[in-house]
């Protein structure tokens, strides 16, 4: 980790800490977030993850910016990763992967040269880091997945793709919380609720969680309350 400060307004710092993607980040992300909440107190407004950054905005009524700077640097200048098991939870995400509701499941399979048998359980066969939540609420980045199950966005995006939908981009995946656009490559549904306005803090997942996708059968996800409408590849 080398640690570089980029002002970004007037009351907001972005710290970046590493150059590439990479799931062995998220240890040294959370320990830093939780050394700047620390820090900061009552005078941090907001503090948001992403893959290599932390965005921080500090209340620039309370606080100087060389204030601010000497409180990012009391907080990370020795900082270590966090332990294993200070890392975020472990989610179970019940997945049914089917044609039918991922229409792309059999042209990933095909472009990597796996039956989708084996894309299926190559998907599932590791947990992912929750990189960063955005697009729409409770939309979770997570990687990284096979690079051989990496497949580029659709050329042109899916007006509706429905909520539950599991797909791939490049070497991400993620759940669509809610039905809207999209590019992904599509693979399977599930019927968890990874956004709920009823919910502490509205979504499922965090930056620093850990997801696991376990395959389940159409019966099972029927059950679950899960929504079995096909989808057309071209829909």
């Amino acid at each position: 980790m080398k640690l570089r400060v980029e002002i970004a307004a007037l009351d907001v710092l972005t710290l970046r800490l590493f150059d590439e993607i990479d799931e062995t980040n998220m240890p040294w992300l959370i320990t830093a977030g939780e050394q700047l909440r620390a820090q900061f107190g009552d005078h941090l407004v907001d503090l948001v993850p992403s893959y290599t950054t932390l965005m921080l905005h500090y209340n620039g009524q309370q606080l100087t910016e060389a204030e601010a700077l000497r409180r990012v640097h009391a907080a990370l200048d020795n900082l270590q990763p966090a332990s294993t098991a200070a890392q975020g939870q472990l989610h179970q995400i019940e997945v049914w992967y089917d044609p039918s509701v991922g229409p792309d499941l059999p042209r990933l399979a095909q472009l990597s040269g796996l039956s989708i048998g084996d894309v299926i359980n190559r998907h599932g066969a590791r947990d992912y880091s929750v990189f960063a939540l955005g697009f729409v609420p409770g939309f979770a980045y997570m990687g990284l997945v096979e690079p051989e199950l990496a497949a580029p966005r659709l050329s042109t995006p899916r007006q509706k793709v429905p909520a539950g939908s599991v797909g791939i981009a490049e070497r991400q995946t993620a759940v669509y919380p809610l039905l809207s656009p999209g590019g992904w490559n599509l693979l399977g549904r599930t019927a968890s609720r990874l956004f709920d306005p009823q919910r502490e803090g509205y979504s499922l997942l965090k930056p620093g969680d850990r997801v696991r996708f376990v395959a389940i059968d159409r019966e099972t996800f029927i059950d679950q309350g899960g929504d079995v409408t096909p989808m057309a590849a071209e829909q």
